[in-house]
């Protein structure tokens, strides 16, 4: 009974602090925003503007400096121009345009004619599943195979560009599969192979079909991961822990701002992007004021190329973020998500009818304590004195979780006191299968692309590219990309030491030079050239990489070229706002004319400029058993650290953290 007192009034107790504020500039668009867009255009005179289907509404950002100068102004009255950028289709044209919600009215519009097309829309996908239920040729392939019509599920998969440049061949045209449900959920290990169907997106028919083999369909016994469905035995049990925080959150939400400990930040909810953090900012005691060292941060692109290259999986390279939407494909996070100390925040996006669409708890915000230290030391090399002491490193997290298709992507950001942002990916759900004809590892005689995962089962090899924008403004606008590479030194035969390395520090001059691989054993430092410490040093921010991979598929190969931005794992560029997306604007079939490459080429300077630091993590995936039939979660990320930003430890009088005792009702002794 103690206990459940405790866990009430704790309850109570951490409830956030959550006001609402005077619009911010960067805030997402609201609900009626979204239908008042929606409404000037269905009233303007642009071309087919009562038909247009929706692909992307979202704010435009104000410019930089207009964004600086109303926060530099503390009573915030001044209300910035409020825009949207969208996204439509109709008539098998896109438009891009945007629209003064400040002025009601239409700023601008243009038929986009360049290659690709918008992201594929919730509501069109689902049109197109009900296409085959109804198509003769397939329902005689189904009977074919003794299988009952109504287990039979559908997905959508982009089918990408390989080099046709034929208007023919470069219609809006995606790729429907198949998968079987009878006796398990877990439609993805259970595929049924050999059907390919191709559907036109803007006529939404049929236009192409075949059925060229019939290969063995997965069993499901075992398949299953609800937990409804599990049966003895089951895993070793832990023990409950409780997350109390008996005096309430340390953050509090402003609307769409967060301030915790000694940072704040922006957080809006981007259909496309999913998380955008923008404005953080950390207070630094010395000097008494808050310094910027993110202005916009934000994955760009997500590219999965699986790697069998036969005739039904070749094109099977997809773009998760431009092709899907990272946010649209954002799932309502669930208790086991996030702690019990966790708040949920909502958010909002506009379907292809330009209705608003609630995404519920789509983030949470926890305080992160798991006994982790944030520093320490114990002294003992003074006479008859023992010094210890410890603090322990509690964090601020903000998550989101998309799922695409069988994958679900788990994205943190983690702001820690010390300074450092630590981004995480992991990865989770379920591999993507092929059915064979083999049994075991014995028969295989050939390559099978992958791993025989179970009896007639086999996941693909395969990678996955997050790749992240960081915009980067280390205590102001102009900074400078140094490379401070370790290089081995000979002594001078003074001492018998023969050797030693130093850092030779480089301030990278161009795009090109600033393209890299993290092959080699150097520091990648982002600094201010303006701003030094007190003993001389520029300051910084480091990024410590978590989780590279190179890519393996070779340059002329076309999904290499479309995802031209994985090729280095470091980019930097001249901050520049029509430059979002590493794998262009326009992903869908696109031919990669438009990437974070083809921009980097022009080899801009980047000296004192305002910069934007891009990233992509990777993994090579060549699955295991151990991956099946659903994946233990897969972790990666990297860490932006401060690097000479602050005049010393920025947490040295970090207090020591107050101990919380819960009652319990269970005694604290133990017997055999």
């Amino acid at each position: 009974m103690a206990s459940l007192s405790t866990a009430l009034l704790s309850l109570l107790l951490t409830l956030p602090l959550i006001t609402t504020a005077l619009s911010h500039p960067l805030d997402s668009l609201s609900p009626s925003e979204i239908t008042e867009i929606t409404s000037i255009i269905r009233n303007s005179t642009l071309p087919s503007s009562k038909t247009l289907n929706f692909h992307y509404i979202a704010l435009q950002e104000p410019t930089k400096k207009i964004v600086l100068s109303w926060l530099k102004n503390p009573e915030k009255k001044s209300q910035t121009p409020r825009q949207a950028f969208i996204v439509a289709r109709a008539v098998s044209i896109t438009y891009e345009i945007t629209v003064s919600l400040t002025h009601g009215s239409v700023k601008s519009y243009r038929a986009y004619n360049g290659t690709g097309y918008p992201t594929i829309g919730m509501e069109e996908t689902n049109k197109a599943l009900a296409l085959p239920l109804k198509y003769p040729p397939f329902l005689i392939s189904i009977k074919k195979r003794g299988l009952d019509l109504n287990e039979v599920v559908f997905s959508v998969f982009s089918i990408g560009w390989f080099g046709v440049k034929s208007e023919e061949g470069n219609k809006r045209v995606v790729s429907l599969l198949s998968f079987y449900k009878e006796e398990s959920v877990n439609v993805w290990v259970r595929p049924i192979e050999g059907i390919r169907i191709i559907v036109d997106l803007d006529n939404m028919m049929i236009v192409e079909y075949d059925d060229t083999e019939v290969l063995p369909l997965p069993k499901a016994e075992g398949t299953d991961y609800r937990a409804s469905q599990m049966k003895p035995p089951f895993v070793a049990q832990t023990k409950p822990i409780s997350v109390v925080q008996p005096q309430g959150h340390t953050f509090e939400i402003n609307g769409q701002e967060i301030s915790w400990a000694n940072w704040k930040l922006h957080l809006r909810f981007d259909v496309r992007a999913g998380t955008i953090i923008s404005l953080a900012s950390i207070f630094d005691e010395k000097e008494g004021k808050y310094r910027s060292v993110i202005y916009k941060g934000y994955v760009s692109e997500i590219f999965v190329p699986y790697m069998d290259p036969t005739n039904e999986w070749y094109d099977r390279t997809f773009f998760d973020t431009g092709e899907f939407g990272t946010g649209l494909s954002a799932v309502p996070l669930q208790p086991s998500d996030c702690p019990p100390n966790a708040v949920f925040i909502d958010g909002y996006y506009a379907n292809q009818n330009g209705v608003p669409v609630k995404i519920s708890n789509v983030f949470c915000v926890f305080d992160r304590y798991s006994g982790d230290v944030a520093w320490r030391h114990t002294e003992i090399v003074i006479p008859d004195q023992t010094i210890a002491e410890v603090r322990p490193e509690v964090n601020l997290v903000i998550r989101m979780v998309s799922t695409v298709g069988n994958y679900d992507y788990i994205f943190d950001w983690e702001f820690k006191q010390s300074g450092s942002i630590k981004v995480g990916v992991a990865l989770s759900g379920i591999v993507e299968a092929k059915p064979t004809f083999y049994t075991h590892t014995d028969q295989i005689k050939e390559d099978i692309y992958g791993t025989l995962l179970a009896e007639n089962t086999i996941g693909i090899n395969h990678d996955h590219y997050i790749t992240y924008c960081l915009d980067l403004d280390i205590d102001g606008e102009d900074n400078s990309f140094v490379k401070s590479k370790l290089k081995t030194m000979r002594t001078h035969g003074t001492t018998p030491r023969k050797s030693y390395w130093t850092a030779v520090k480089e301030i990278l001059k161009t795009e090109l030079e600033a393209r890299m691989n993290l092959d080699e054993s150097a520091d990648l430092l982002m600094v201010n050239p303006n701003k030094k410490t007190q003993v001389g040093n520029l300051v910084g921010y480091k990024l410590i990489p978590g989780s590279p991979a190179t890519p393996l598929l070779t340059d002329d190969d076309y999904p290499q070229f479309r995802a031209s931005f994985t090729k280095y794992q470091v980019w930097v560029t001249p901050y520049n706002r029509s430059e979002e997306w590493a794998g262009g604007l326009h992903v869908d079939r696109s031919h990669g004319d438009d990437t974070l490459y083809t921009w980097t080429n022009r080899n801009r300077d980047i000296q004192n400029k305002d910069l934007v630091l891009w990233h992509t993590l990777g993994f090579h995936h060549n699955p295991c058993q151990e991956d099946f039939p659903i994946m233990p979660t897969l972790s990666g990320g990297f860490e932006l650290r401060p690097f000479n930003f602050f005049e010393r430890n920025a947490i040295l009088k970090l207090k020591p953290l107050e101990q919380v005792t819960v009652p319990t009702c269970n005694s604290n002794n133990s017997s055999p």
